[in-house]
């Protein structure tokens, strides 16, 4: 009768960020060559587009960790205020 709300996941530093915001984010920081040399994956190198990324990401659980991975450090240096 009543559904419980979402938890709620105050250490999880991803929770509530889309993956298309991530991904844009990293290709605004880094562009679409310099993260598939950082991430090591062929379709950020091969003519990039964001809906045939994000399809490739929501399909690939190793390439989301690695984009997942690679937003998180970049938050930190964020928090920090160290530059790029």
């Amino acid at each position: 009768m009543f559904e419980n709300p979402a938890p709620k996941q105050p250490n999880n530093p991803l929770h509530g960020v889309r993956l298309d915001a991530m991904l844009e984010r990293l290709v605004e920081v880094h562009g679409w060559a310099r993260l598939g040399e950082k991430t090591n994956i062929v379709a950020f190198l091969n003519n990039p587009t964001f809906p045939s990324s994000l399809k490739f990401l929501r399909k690939t659980p190793w390439a989301r960790k690695k984009v997942e991975v690679l937003y998180l450090r970049l938050l930190q240096l964020e928090t920090l205020g160290k530059k790029l």
